[in-house]
């Protein structure tokens, strides 16, 4: 946790502002017996976080017996420094909401929860999950929805290669984008296990980004962090092109446009200026003629 902390304040300076989170994990990182030590330590990292930082933390699942005891610790002593709340095997709108009462309770802000989808009953929830209010993320949990199918599914399938081919777990993961998406929440693509293989984890993250539509992955070694963000980046001239017709639409008052022998209008604006947003998140740097949106937004 603290390496990831370093990390992640090196990156700050180096890019000038946050562009991944770190999730402190309560869940698995906490040996049996250590729950409420553990969560103190996630509460004092986050305190001791650097300004600007973004710090969330993965509490156990709420049938578990340190579920109350994490959201009180945590949530209770480091609410401001929290970015929001990862909760595990959510498998219902019932669990979004027992999640939502503790958090409140602990604190009484509105800290947004993450929520982790990990089984085939869960996902048949996934667009009542997506509405609500609170939820900002969706993430899939590839093993343990593998696991959960009782060996139907092969162990291929929670590899690099597998999870994008079997089709129990594509109809999962387009069914949590598709939620999201109709919710304006952001669905997280599951880890890539084989965290030392750079050219397998960037493939996987661009087809998790271009043909599932994902638009957040989650990480689980520092290695990891560049490839994946590199993936999920729009290049230079996408930049570029985007600036551009958003300076011409601009220009036109938001009426249609010409720009290169295509026709243009607000449904592709909107395109274009979510593509610098998601360049800016990324770190991408931006064309000049597109810096002074993000500092006026930053003002």
């Amino acid at each position: 946790m603290r390496k990831s902390l370093q990390l992640q304040a090196e990156m700050l300076q180096e890019f000038g502002t946050c562009i991944f989170d770190v999730t402190l994990d309560c869940e698995d990182g906490a040996a049996v017996g250590q729950e409420a030590a553990h969560a103190r330590l996630v509460a004092q990292l986050a305190k001791n976080a650097p300004a600007g930082s973004r710090v969330a933390a993965r509490v156990h699942a709420v049938d578990h017996q340190a579920f109350e005891q994490d959201v009180a610790t945590i949530v209770g002593e480091a609410a401001p420094h929290i970015c929001h709340i990862m909760v595990p095997k959510v498998e219902s709108i019932d669990d979004v909401l027992r999640a939502e009462v503790a958090v409140d309770k602990a604190s009484g802000q509105h800290i947004p929860l993450h929520v982790l989808i990990e089984s085939p009953h869960a996902v048949q929830h996934a667009f009542e999950i997506a509405a609500h209010p609170r939820v900002q993320s969706i993430s899939f949990g590839l093993m343990d929805f593998v696991s959960a199918h009782g060996g139907a599914i092969p162990a291929s399938a929670m590899g690099v290669q597998g999870q994008f081919l079997h089709p129990l777990v594509v109809r999962a993961k387009l069914e949590i984008a598709a939620a999201c998406h109709a919710y304006g929440k952001q669905p997280s693509h599951c880890v890539v296990t084989e965290f030392k293989d750079e050219q397998a984890l960037g493939g996987a993250a661009r087809r998790a980004y271009g043909e599932l539509g994902y638009t957040r992955m989650w990480s689980i070694h520092p290695a990891q962090i560049r490839p994946i963000l590199a993936a999920f980046a729009p290049d230079a001239s996408e930049m570029q092109a985007a600036t551009d017709i958003v300076l011409a639409a601009q220009a036109a008052r938001w009426a249609p446009i010409s720009h290169q022998g295509i026709l243009h209008d607000r449904a592709s604006y909107r395109y274009y200026w979510q593509l610098l947003e998601r360049g800016h998140r990324t770190g991408v740097a931006l064309p000049p003629q597109a810096r002074q949106w993000f500092v006026e937004e930053a003002a």
